[in-house]
């Protein structure tokens, strides 16, 4: 298991990894969760963690920004067909417009912003998915199955 919130990940199967296999970086458990069972599971043929990078206008400052998705994996289904999903990790409260409701109004703030953001990068990766028939899919703590 990981000793720290952030770090590099060693694959057991670093052939399957679509980049380089000695400089792969989590940047949560979550993510190092995640990894293991990409590296782990059999049906998985390849992935990798923030390899590609697609453009999004951020609704703060009306610029083009560059968004890099945590992962790109290709997997083999039961009846032998490949997807090709794109797989975004985060809080499940960042998945969800904040409510003000008993909070302090520079935390909604911040709250509002980091959810706009992520908005704007999931429509960008949704729409670059749709176009190549791939799969984009936000996986929480829920999906992950951690518990608090």
């Amino acid at each position: 298991m990981a000793s720290s919130y952030k770090g590099m990940f060693k694959p057991k199967n670093p052939q399957k990894y679509l980049g380089d296999s000695s400089n792969i970086i989590y940047r949560s458990l979550w993510e190092f969760k995640f990894m293991r069972y990409l590296d782990e599971h059999p049906d998985v043929i390849s992935w990798a963690s923030e390899e590609l990078s697609i453009p999004y206008i951020s609704p703060v400052d009306k610029r083009m920004h560059r968004y890099f998705p945590d992962f790109i994996v290709k997997k083999k289904n039961k009846d032998n067909t490949l997807d090709v999903l794109m797989v975004e990790i985060k809080p499940s409260k960042q998945t969800r417009e904040p409510i003000l409701k008993g909070k302090k109004k520079k935390q909604f703030v911040s709250e509002a912003i980091t959810y706009s953001i992520n908005e704007a990068k999931w429509k960008a990766a949704y729409q670059f998915c749709l176009d190549r028939k791939w799969k984009f899919l936000i996986l929480t703590e829920k999906e992950l199955g951690i518990k608090f």
